[in-house]
């Protein structure tokens, strides 16, 4: 017998409903839903209240799916990593089977009720969603490449496009370039972590920079994102979503966050790892502030809008 079946034959007790809950990987899908939301409540075409909320929830549900997918997959490396080894599959609550299980049927149900509730365009973007992180991303990328997180980043940055498909029924240089700030914002976020995780990535075999190329090759690469990432991030401040509030947000945040990348390209390695709250835990934590606040930033100049107290761009 297998070790994965032992496991699933011995597991530690009977799954509760927040077992379930966790394998939807719900600190994920709050930022799929906030972005998403983001998206659909800044184009310029009003949406009904309860259209908001359906196609919200399936958008939800089809992120919760592809984490699913994504612990099944990755169950192994998760017993490995101390960061993943509670989560539900390595700690025995939820056997693997289920595990698919439940992401197989709800990609299915996310998909299907949401070009119900929408339209087509915005269901296929959450379908290509789904396959991409679990299969381009989960199953291939993550396991072959020190790109990993570079290509992988798509997938999380989908969300405030299918949101605005949603409203509009199409694609836009808006939707566009929220696509992009997610895309370019997640390498320098997950190699902050990896900074100070890279133990775990090393242990579990997963080619992550840190891993591959070192710390010092990791923080060039941070600081070169970083760079690109403010450059996409003031480009959006001029287009029809942008406004006074977003542009005002973006020089603050983006002079913060080249100031913070600044700072860990100068540090040296044994510097580095010998302080293990320093300057990579406090860019990480940035990294999270800074596009809550961007898209927090679109949602009041949106709100201002409105109010008819703001033209259309900055």
């Amino acid at each position: 017998m297998s070790d994965t079946s032992l496991h699933n034959l011995t597991r530690s007790a009977e799954p509760e409903f927040a077992d379930y809950v966790a394998l939807l990987k719900p600190r994920v899908m709050s930022l799929v839903v906030f972005t998403a939301l983001v998206g659909l409540l800044v184009a310029p075409v009003p949406v009904h209240p309860f259209i908001v909320f359906t196609s919200v929830l399936f958008i939800a549900i089809g992120g919760g799916a592809s984490g699913a997918l994504n612990m099944w997959w990755d169950a192994d490396i998760d017993r490995i990593m101390r960061r993943t080894a509670k989560r539900p599959i390595p700690s025995g609550k939820v056997s693997e089977g289920e595990a698919l299980g439940l992401g197989l049927a709800l990609s299915g149900l996310s998909v299907m009720m949401l070009a119900l509730s929408a339209n087509l365009v915005a269901a296929g973007l959450l379908a290509f969603t789904i396959f991409f992180y679990v299969v381009i991303y989960t199953m291939w990328l993550k396991r072959w490449t020190p790109q990993n997180i570079v290509i992988g980043g798509a997938a999380g940055a989908f969300p405030p496009m299918i949101g605005w498909a949603v409203a509009t029924g199409g694609v836009s240089v808006e939707s566009v370039l929220m696509f992009m700030l997610i895309f370019i914002w997640t390498p320098p976020h997950f190699w902050s972590l990896a900074l100070f995780m890279k133990s775990d990535y090393d242990d579990a075999g997963v080619p992550m920079l840190t891993v591959t190329h070192g710390h010092d090759a990791t923080r060039r690469h941070i600081l070169g994102y970083t760079v690109l990432l403010a450059a996409c991030s003031l480009g959006l401040a001029f287009t029809t979503i942008g406004g006074p509030v977003y542009l005002t947000a973006a020089l603050v945040l983006n002079f913060r966050f080249l100031v913070g990348a600044w700072k860990l390209w100068k540090r040296d390695t044994p510097q580095a790892e010998a302080d293990a709250y320093g300057e990579e835990k406090r860019f990480f934590k940035l990294s999270l502030w800074y596009l809550f606040l961007h898209f927090s930033a679109l949602l009041a100049d949106a709100a201002l809008r409105g109010l008819g107290l703001t033209g259309g761009a900055a």
